[in-house]
């Protein structure tokens, strides 16, 4: 539980940097637009908190 935990935190933290590279690099053959980005962020801190929450449900254990 905790390795799933401190996984989703890693990922809510690798989200937006990526979605920015993803930006400027034009990857996709596409632009990205702001409102992608802003749903990548949310996904992010979401991603992240809900590691937080699992990671300190398994440590009180």
């Amino acid at each position: 539980m905790r390795a799933l935990g401190r996984s989703l935190q890693i990922a809510g933290l690798l989200l937006l940097p990526l979605s920015m590279i993803m930006q400027l690099t034009n990857v996709l053959g596409r632009t990205i637009h702001l409102s992608e980005m802003v749903i990548m962020l949310v996904a992010g801190v979401t991603a992240f908190y809900l590691g937080r929450l699992l990671e300190g449900y398994a440590s009180s254990d």
